[in-house]
């Protein structure tokens, strides 16, 4: 007995298959493919020495409804626990795993965004150090929010799917390093920026109480919870800095919620971030550019969702 096979490649006339098969000429024949897809008749189907399937395995009506029941299970999933299974272009993550992350992928996004939204010329590579127990989480996971939180900044459209292909495009290029508790905290995220000019770096950690905090910027050590509306500033520590800074929220009508202040060293760099209630409005970013007295003051927005 001869067995051809014509899976690379071969070609079938169907009409003189039928004869030959009907002739004795050929034993037996079996299809996957037709000359009309899809195959709803063929003189091929009626004969007994013909095995005939579908193209796809899953266009049996007992496949289409078992992978329509796996993705339902598996949106539901993800809504209800944030738990990703078989995703193209998704790190899986499991329902445990994404009940310890959730604050930490937040964290990873706000890094990103400060990153994001503080550099104005093109990036060269990121790198995100993970400290501590964050460490041994999914990395995949956190990377791809950092990466989103950076870019998006520039281009709304990014999404955790995208970004790491747009930050291909772009050549960036991202690195990540692990290493066991190193400070106080039991675990933190670093982000580093790296431009033709400059590097930027920005640090965070998630509390007991779940919300994510800045805990370093510039290498100077601070504790700033993140809002949805943000002011940050850069200046030499002098006095009068934070009068100056809360009479012109006060005569703007804008309300502080909340007020962090960080220096390197005494009369050396300084940082203040400002936790707003509502948007800042550029008149009054100016105003303090004006001032003479900050090298940066920048508007910054986060999604606290």
């Amino acid at each position: 007995m001869r067995i051809i096979n014509c899976a690379r490649g071969g070609l079938i006339d169907e009409a003189a298959l039928v004869d030959a098969l009907n002739a004795g000429h050929v034993a037996g024949a079996a299809l996957d493919v037709f000359e009309v897809e899809p195959a709803t008749e063929n003189p091929l189907f009626n004969l007994p020495n013909v095995v005939c399937t579908p193209h796809l395995g899953a266009s049996t009506p007992e496949a289409q409804e078992n992978v329509a029941l796996q993705v339902a299970e598996q949106m539901s999933d993800y809504l209800l626990t944030g738990a990703v299974s078989n995703a193209l272009n998704m790190p899986n993550v499991t329902a445990e795993e994404a009940a310890v992350m959730g604050p930490w992928v937040k964290l990873a996004s706000h890094l990103g965004a400060f990153i994001g939204q503080m550099t104005d010329e093109p990036i060269k590579a990121i790198n995100i150090l993970y400290d501590g127990t964050v460490a041994a989480m999914n990395l995949a996971a956190l990377n791809q929010s950092v990466i989103a939180g950076v870019l998006k900044a520039h281009n709304p459209d990014v999404n955790l799917v995208s970004a790491p292909v747009v930050a291909k495009e772009r050549g960036i290029q991202i690195s990540t390093t692990r290493q066991d508790k190193t400070g106080t905290f039991d675990a933190y995220i670093k982000v580093t920026m790296v431009t033709d000019t400059r590097e930027r770096s920005v640090a965070g950690t998630c509390f007991s109480d779940g919300k994510p905090r800045f805990i370093q910027i510039k290498g100077i050590n601070i504790d700033a919870e993140i809002g949805r509306h943000m002011l940050y500033t850069t200046n030499e520590d002098v006095p009068g800095i934070i009068g100056l800074l809360g009479m012109t929220m006060g005569k703007n009508n804008v309300n502080i919620a909340n007020f962090t202040l960080g220096r390197s060293g005494v009369g050396q760099d300084a940082i203040a971030i400002l936790y707003l209630d509502q948007k800042i409005d550029q008149k009054v970013v100016d105003t303090l550019d004006s001032t003479g007295l900050f090298q940066q003051v920048k508007p910054l927005e986060f999604d606290v969702a």
